[in-house]
């Protein structure tokens, strides 16, 4: 049954698409029925990740553009966008060295310019003993002299938008059993330190067998702590950018509805065996999954990139 048919019934807690992000319709994901927005847009042409994925830079913004057209529209009032990403080091042409893009300035700048808030920006850390590119502090070690130095990054930005003022007053409205199961634990959010601005977190090691192998996941402690600190019980995350399913994974396991729009369809596999589609386990809730337009199969053919790049530089 289509989602249209379904609505005229009752909603499904759980809604995957796949399909291109800027052509998500109403019919898919209504104005205003999202709460919360927590992804991880993809990174300008990773080496690791995302291989020459978008002809140029100007390309790449006109995605994050459309995400932050359709987060303002989804969104209700007040309600918070919550975007992982970092500026990318990317290897172009025969050079031997990397430029640098400026995602995280680039897109703060368009989220205001679509007309939401900046809110805040969280600097989520990872293990010290964690490089992506671990050759880069090396050469001041191979050259121990001025200009030579380059910082490995061990961190990532989570941030966070809003679309205008929330209205507090929901809350007062809100019934008495779901605002006490939605409290914040104020001991573990100062315990943890969910109160600062900086995020000790540990990363999805990539280690063999994990359902996410070859994906760039984040670590679900993150969508945890932004479910449970911008939303209530029974309301609803999106996931625009879904990969392998950890928002919606931990949004289901908090009380949540979830909404995720994925566009590499060879990732459907992996999303039904992380959310437990295909298991006993499933509790029977109603959930759909269908394709739309834009869709595309895109892991292997990036995969064959990352190994083709890998062998060339050994």
């Amino acid at each position: 049954m289509g989602l249209e048919g379904e609505r005229s019934q009752k909603i499904p807690s759980l809604r995957v698409f796949f399909g291109d992000l800027r052509k998500m319709t109403s019919n898919e994901v209504a104005d205003g029925e999202v709460s919360l927005i927590v992804t991880s847009p993809p990174y300008f042409n990773a080496p690791f990740d995302y291989p020459d994925l978008f002809p140029n830079y100007e390309d790449y913004l006109g995605l994050i553009r459309s995400f932050a057209s359709q987060s303002r529209r989804v969104l209700g009032g007040g309600r918070i966008c919550a975007v992982v990403t970092d500026d990318m080091l990317v290897k172009e042409g025969n050079g031997s060295r990397g430029r640098k893009y400026p995602l995280v300035a680039d897109t703060t700048r368009i989220f205001l310019e679509e007309g939401l808030l900046y809110r805040d920006k969280i600097t989520w850390v990872k293990p010290a003993g964690y490089t992506r590119i671990s050759r880069r502090s090396g050469v001041v070690l191979q050259h121990p002299y001025p200009m030579y130095f380059y910082p490995d990054n061990i961190q990532e930005s989570i941030l966070l938008f809003q679309n205008g003022e929330f209205d507090y007053g929901h809350l007062k409205d809100a019934p008495k059993d779901v605002l006490e199961s939605s409290k914040i634990d104020t001991v573990r959010l100062n315990d943890e330190g969910w109160n600062l601005t900086v995020w000790n977190i540990t990363n999805v090691l990539p280690v063999p067998g994990r359902i996410e192998e070859g994906i760039a996941a984040f670590p679900e402690e993150i969508p945890r702590r932004l479910i449970k600190l911008f939303t209530m019980v029974g309301e609803t995350v999106l996931d625009p950018f879904l990969g392998s399913g950890t928002t919606l994974r931990v949004a289901r396991e908090l009380g949540r509805k979830g909404i995720g729009y994925e566009i590499d369809l060879e990732l459907k596999d992996v999303i039904r065996k992380k959310l437990g589609l295909d298991y006993d386990r499933w509790t029977g809730e109603g959930f759909i999954i269908e394709e739309r337009e834009g869709a595309r199969r895109l892991r292997k053919s990036l995969q064959t990139k990352v190994q083709q790049q890998r062998s060339v530089t050994k």
